[in-house]
C-alpha cells in the first residue's frame, strides 16, 4: 500500500499537531472547594480535568484578561449614566452629543476593563494566603 500524499509523519508523542500531554499537576483542595470546582466544569459542560486545564491556561496565556466582556458591560454601564441622568432631569440629548458620547465610551471602555483587570489581579495576589 502506497503511502498517502497528504499524510505526514507524526512526530513521536505528538497528537494532532501539538506535544502530547505528558506533565501532571496537583494540588489540595478542601471538600468545599472541589465541589465548586465541580460545578463550574459540570456548568462549563466540560470534564474535571479538561476545565482545569483550559482555565489554568487560559490565564498563563493571559487570556482572561483581554476578555472582551468586561469591556462590553462596562460601556453599557458608562452609557446608561451618561443618558440616563440627563433624561431624569428632563433635558434632551441630541443626536450629535449622544454619538459624541458612544465614541468617548468606545475609546475609554477598553482602556477601563483593563485598569479593573489589573486591580484585580493584584487584590488577589495582595490576598494570597503566605505560603501558597
Amino acid at each position: 500500500m502506497l503511502p498517502n500524499d497528504r499524510e505526514r509523519p507524526r512526530k513521536k508523542g505528538a497528537v494532532r499537531g501539538r506535544e502530547s500531554r505528558n506533565q501532571s499537576l496537583n494540588t489540595k483542595l478542601t471538600p468545599t472547594e472541589f465541589g465548586a470546582v465541580e460545578a463550574a466544569a459540570a456548568a462549563y459542560g466540560s470534564a474535571l480535568g479538561e476545565w482545569v486545564r483550559d482555565v489554568i491556561l487560559r490565564e498563563v496565556r493571559g487570556k482572561s484578561a483581554s476578555d472582551p466582556s468586561l469591556a462590553e458591560i462596562l460601556g453599557i454601564r458608562l452609557l446608561l449614566v451618561n443618558v440616563l441622568r440627563p433624561l431624569a432631569a428632563g433635558e434632551t440629548i441630541p443626536p450629535e452629543k449622544f454619538d459624541q458620547l458612544l465614541d468617548q465610551i468606545s475609546e475609554t471602555k477598553h482602556q477601563l476593563a483593563a485598569k479593573l483587570q489589573q486591580q484585580a489581579h493584584s487584590n488577589l495576589l495582595r490576598e494570597k494566603p503566605s505560603g501558597a
